[in-house]
């Protein structure tokens, strides 16, 4: 049975989401559903699909259990339709939906993910600040020397990495400077060793300056995109950690395709994203 649903179409930096409006919790986003609605061609297209639902009706125990400290779930689904733990991008484009939608206080409040509660609030019309939670190596004991796994990208020589959680896996690549980050073929998934079961998402990473980095995504079950909210978190930690003699404080600017955001890192191994979050369109769609 088909049923019409509220869609609203929005992007954090060119990072663009199909949001479903389920407020009464009545459905599921299925692996399908999200394949069909992020199509480009045939659907309304996004890098992902999110659906709003009521955290206290989530499926999952973990999720579930998040409820007395996030009233909403995002539940996300990558555009090849496989589920995701949570996205920096999409969080903030969850937010500013919540805030129009007068479902959620206007000062901040915290998001349920399947990474956890994201705290976020608001810093003027467009802007949301997320702490997006707490970072870790993947493996602490291999990522002694800042460097933990190698990528591999056609017509080059393996290039050193960090891999890094942030509620989801990353694997941050050190560009070397005889390398154009514009020259890299990321339209096939780069190949990381060690090989990650659950795939990773892979950041290029060149330096600017002091605290302004620039970086390109590939974004597993997707491709590359035009900005990652936890990939730029991850590009800045790996790069911080490199530099080694930088205030933990000072913010990090990091330039993507789609634009520019600011990193900060906090205490307890916190970070936070800051970036603008745009709802672009509003329509229904048959589900």
């Amino acid at each position: 049975m088909s049923r019409t649903v509220r869609f609203t179409k929005g992007h954090g930096t060119r990072n663009d989401f199909v949001l479903l409006d389920d407020r009464d919790g009545e459905f599921a986003l299925t692996a399908a559903m999200a394949a069909a609605l992020a199509d480009r061609r045939s659907g309304i297209g996004g890098d992902g699909v999110i659906r709003i639902a009521p955290t206290s009706s989530a499926r999952e125990d973990e999720v579930r259990a998040q409820a007395d400290d996030a009233a909403w779930f995002m539940d996300y689904r990558n555009a090849d339709g496989s589920v995701a733990e949570m996205c920096g991008n999409g969080v903030r484009v969850f937010a500013l939906y919540l805030r129009r939608e007068g479902l959620a206080p206007a000062e901040g409040f915290g998001v349920a993910t399947r990474g956890g509660v994201k705290r976020v609030r608001f810093g003027g019309d467009d802007t949301v600040i997320v702490d997006m939670g707490s970072w870790r190596y993947e493996d602490e004991s291999e990522a002694a020397d800042g460097m933990d796994a190698l990528v591999h990208v056609d017509g080059h020589q393996p290039f050193s990495a960090l891999r890094l959680d942030l509620g989801n896996p990353h694997t941050v690549v050190a560009v070397p400077p005889s390398v154009d980050l514009d020259e890299l073929d990321l339209t096939t998934a780069p190949q990381v060793n060690p090989n990650p079961v659950a795939g990773t998402n892979v950041e290029f990473v060149k330096p600017l300056g002091r605290g302004h980095i620039r970086m390109r995504v590939h974004e597993r079950g997707v491709g590359e995109t035009e900005s990652c909210g936890t990939g730029i978190c991850a590009a800045a930690i790996a790069t911080h950690l490199w530099a080694g003699d930088l205030d933990g404080h000072e913010p990090w600017i990091v330039d993507v395709p789609g634009g520019r955001l600011q990193v900060r890192l906090l205490p307890d191994n916190h970070v936070e994203l800051s970036g603008p979050a745009v709802l672009v369109a509003d329509g229904t769609v048959q589900i």
